[in-house]
Protein backbone atom coordinates (compact mmCIF):
# COMPACT_ATOMS: atom_id res chain seq x y z
CA UNK A 1 0.00 0.00 0.00
CA UNK A 2 2.91 2.29 0.99
CA UNK A 3 4.88 1.78 -2.48
CA UNK A 4 1.12 2.18 -4.45
CA UNK A 5 1.09 5.81 -2.95
CA UNK A 6 4.72 6.43 -3.67
CA UNK A 7 4.65 5.68 -7.34
CA UNK A 8 0.88 7.87 -6.95
CA UNK A 9 3.25 10.74 -5.82
CA UNK A 10 5.68 10.13 -8.20
CA UNK A 11 3.36 9.64 -11.09
CA UNK A 12 1.74 12.85 -10.03
CA UNK A 13 4.64 14.97 -9.77
CA UNK A 14 6.11 13.37 -13.35
CA UNK A 15 2.39 14.77 -14.91
CA UNK A 16 3.01 18.28 -13.15
CA UNK A 17 6.42 18.77 -14.19
CA UNK A 18 5.53 18.01 -18.26
CA UNK A 19 2.59 20.33 -17.85
CA UNK A 20 5.10 22.91 -15.87
CA UNK A 21 7.40 22.51 -19.51
CA UNK A 22 4.72 22.59 -21.67
CA UNK A 23 3.27 25.63 -20.31
CA UNK A 24 6.81 27.38 -21.01
CA UNK A 25 6.24 26.59 -24.80
CA UNK A 26 2.73 26.67 -25.64
CA UNK A 27 0.92 28.60 -22.88
CA UNK A 28 -2.49 27.99 -20.71
CA UNK A 29 -4.65 28.02 -23.25
CA UNK A 30 -3.42 25.11 -25.54
CA UNK A 31 -2.35 22.67 -22.26
CA UNK A 32 -4.62 19.85 -22.45
CA UNK A 33 -4.61 16.37 -20.85
CA UNK A 34 -3.87 15.00 -24.06
CA UNK A 35 -0.57 16.83 -24.34
CA UNK A 36 0.31 16.38 -21.48
CA UNK A 37 0.18 12.62 -21.13
CA UNK A 38 2.28 12.48 -24.33
CA UNK A 39 4.99 13.96 -22.87
CA UNK A 40 5.09 12.06 -19.87
CA UNK A 41 4.62 8.72 -22.28
CA UNK A 42 1.08 8.22 -21.17
CA UNK A 43 -2.44 7.67 -23.01
CA UNK A 44 -4.80 10.30 -21.41
CA UNK A 45 -6.70 7.97 -19.69
CA UNK A 46 -3.92 7.28 -17.08
CA UNK A 47 -3.85 10.77 -16.38
CA UNK A 48 -7.33 10.79 -15.17
CA UNK A 49 -6.16 8.13 -12.89
CA UNK A 50 -4.20 10.76 -11.02
CA UNK A 51 -6.04 14.05 -11.85
CA UNK A 52 -9.76 14.87 -12.39
CA UNK A 53 -8.93 17.36 -15.20
CA UNK A 54 -6.95 20.29 -16.48
CA UNK A 55 -7.81 22.57 -13.92
CA UNK A 56 -6.15 20.09 -11.52
CA UNK A 57 -3.24 19.21 -13.14
CA UNK A 58 -2.31 23.49 -13.58
CA UNK A 59 -3.42 22.97 -9.48
CA UNK A 60 -0.84 20.78 -9.43
CA UNK A 61 1.73 22.71 -11.26
CA UNK A 62 1.16 25.77 -9.16
CA UNK A 63 2.49 23.07 -6.09
CA UNK A 64 5.71 22.20 -7.25
CA UNK A 65 6.13 26.03 -8.21
CA UNK A 66 5.35 26.47 -4.09
CA UNK A 67 7.19 23.46 -3.34
CA UNK A 68 10.54 24.30 -5.19
CA UNK A 69 10.21 27.84 -4.32
CA UNK A 70 10.39 26.91 -0.31
CA UNK A 71 12.51 24.19 -0.43
CA UNK A 72 15.20 27.16 -2.01
CA UNK A 73 14.18 28.66 1.51
CA UNK A 74 14.74 25.68 3.27
CA UNK A 75 18.09 24.69 1.58
CA UNK A 76 19.54 28.55 2.75
CA UNK A 77 18.74 28.23 6.02
CA UNK A 78 20.19 25.17 6.48
CA UNK A 79 23.53 26.32 4.48
CA UNK A 80 24.15 29.65 5.56
CA UNK A 81 24.03 31.44 8.95
CA UNK A 82 23.39 35.22 8.37
CA UNK A 83 20.60 36.92 7.35
CA UNK A 84 22.26 38.39 4.37
CA UNK A 85 24.02 35.84 3.44
CA UNK A 86 20.92 33.67 3.31
CA UNK A 87 18.61 36.24 1.09
CA UNK A 88 21.66 36.96 -1.26
CA UNK A 89 21.71 33.07 -1.63
CA UNK A 90 18.32 32.80 -1.62
CA UNK A 91 18.08 35.25 -4.92
CA UNK A 92 20.86 33.17 -7.07
CA UNK A 93 18.53 29.83 -6.33
CA UNK A 94 15.53 31.86 -7.35
CA UNK A 95 17.17 33.02 -10.44
CA UNK A 96 18.47 29.83 -11.02
CA UNK A 97 14.94 28.24 -10.56
CA UNK A 98 13.77 30.69 -13.11
CA UNK A 99 16.52 29.95 -15.76
CA UNK A 100 15.94 26.52 -15.90
CA UNK A 101 11.89 26.53 -15.78
CA UNK A 102 11.34 29.13 -18.27
CA UNK A 103 7.83 28.25 -17.29
CA UNK A 104 7.55 29.54 -14.00
CA UNK A 105 7.47 34.05 -15.16
CA UNK A 106 4.65 32.92 -17.50
CA UNK A 107 2.21 30.88 -14.97
CA UNK A 108 2.76 33.08 -11.89
CA UNK A 109 2.35 36.41 -13.68
CA UNK A 110 0.54 35.84 -16.95
CA UNK A 111 -3.55 36.97 -16.55
CA UNK A 112 -4.40 33.33 -18.02
CA UNK A 113 -3.18 31.80 -15.06
CA UNK A 114 -4.25 34.56 -12.37
CA UNK A 115 -7.32 35.84 -14.03
CA UNK A 116 -9.19 32.77 -14.88
CA UNK A 117 -10.53 30.37 -12.63
CA UNK A 118 -11.50 31.90 -8.83
CA UNK A 119 -9.69 28.96 -7.20
CA UNK A 120 -6.45 28.76 -9.45
CA UNK A 121 -6.19 32.71 -8.85
CA UNK A 122 -6.21 32.10 -5.09
CA UNK A 123 -3.83 29.38 -5.17
CA UNK A 124 -1.50 31.54 -7.35
CA UNK A 125 -1.83 34.31 -4.29
CA UNK A 126 -1.09 31.66 -1.60
CA UNK A 127 1.89 30.50 -3.61
CA UNK A 128 3.31 33.63 -3.60
CA UNK A 129 2.39 34.86 0.02
CA UNK A 130 3.70 31.54 0.78
CA UNK A 131 7.01 32.44 -0.25
CA UNK A 132 6.28 35.96 1.24
CA UNK A 133 6.47 34.56 4.37
CA UNK A 134 9.29 32.37 4.15
CA UNK A 135 11.69 35.79 3.04
CA UNK A 136 9.63 37.90 5.78
CA UNK A 137 11.25 34.67 8.45
CA UNK A 138 14.40 35.15 7.13
CA UNK A 139 14.24 39.20 7.42
CA UNK A 140 12.94 38.52 11.35
CA UNK A 141 15.98 36.85 12.17
CA UNK A 142 18.07 39.02 10.79
CA UNK A 143 16.34 42.18 12.40
CA UNK A 144 16.82 40.23 15.87
CA UNK A 145 20.22 39.33 15.05
CA UNK A 146 20.87 43.22 14.55
CA UNK A 147 22.25 41.96 10.64
CA UNK A 148 19.36 44.10 8.70
CA UNK A 149 17.55 47.04 9.94
CA UNK A 150 14.28 47.32 12.31
CA UNK A 151 13.08 50.64 11.27
CA UNK A 152 10.86 49.07 8.78
CA UNK A 153 8.46 45.99 8.92
CA UNK A 154 10.29 43.00 7.67
CA UNK A 155 6.76 41.73 5.61
CA UNK A 156 8.29 45.24 3.65
CA UNK A 157 11.56 44.01 2.92
CA UNK A 158 9.83 40.34 1.64
CA UNK A 159 8.06 42.41 -0.86
CA UNK A 160 11.00 44.94 -1.64
CA UNK A 161 13.17 41.22 -2.37
CA UNK A 162 10.73 39.73 -4.84
CA UNK A 163 10.22 43.11 -6.37
CA UNK A 164 13.65 42.39 -7.33
CA UNK A 165 13.04 39.23 -8.93
CA UNK A 166 9.41 39.65 -10.76
CA UNK A 167 10.62 42.60 -13.18
CA UNK A 168 13.86 40.42 -14.00
CA UNK A 169 11.48 37.95 -14.66
CA UNK A 170 9.09 39.06 -16.67
CA UNK A 171 11.77 40.67 -19.22
CA UNK A 172 13.71 37.30 -19.01
CA UNK A 173 10.64 35.78 -20.64
CA UNK A 174 9.70 38.27 -23.03
CA UNK A 175 12.81 38.23 -24.46
CA UNK A 176 12.97 34.55 -24.81
CA UNK A 177 16.10 34.71 -22.10
CA UNK A 178 17.79 37.55 -24.27
CA UNK A 179 17.68 39.11 -20.90
CA UNK A 180 20.26 38.94 -18.19
CA UNK A 181 19.05 38.15 -15.37
CA UNK A 182 22.02 36.72 -13.69
CA UNK A 183 22.96 40.11 -14.16
CA UNK A 184 20.20 42.14 -13.01
CA UNK A 185 19.79 40.15 -9.64
CA UNK A 186 23.83 40.75 -9.00
CA UNK A 187 23.65 44.32 -9.81
CA UNK A 188 19.76 44.72 -8.01
CA UNK A 189 21.06 42.90 -4.86
CA UNK A 190 23.73 45.54 -4.23
CA UNK A 191 21.27 48.10 -3.98
CA UNK A 192 18.57 46.18 -1.74
CA UNK A 193 21.36 45.28 0.59
CA UNK A 194 22.53 48.82 0.80
CA UNK A 195 18.83 49.74 1.97
CA UNK A 196 18.38 46.70 4.72
CA UNK A 197 21.77 46.19 6.36
CA UNK A 198 21.42 47.81 10.12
Amino acid sequence: MAAEKLDTEIRREQIAEAALQLLGTHGIRQLSVAAVAEQVGLVPSAIYRHFEGKEEVLGAVLELIGERLMANVEAVCREWTGSLERLERLLDRHVQLIRENQAIPRVMFSDEMAGGDSRRKAKTYETIRTYLRGVAKIVRQGQKAGEIRSDVQADAIAMLFVGIIQPGAVLWHLSDGQFDITRHAKRTWRLYRDAIVA
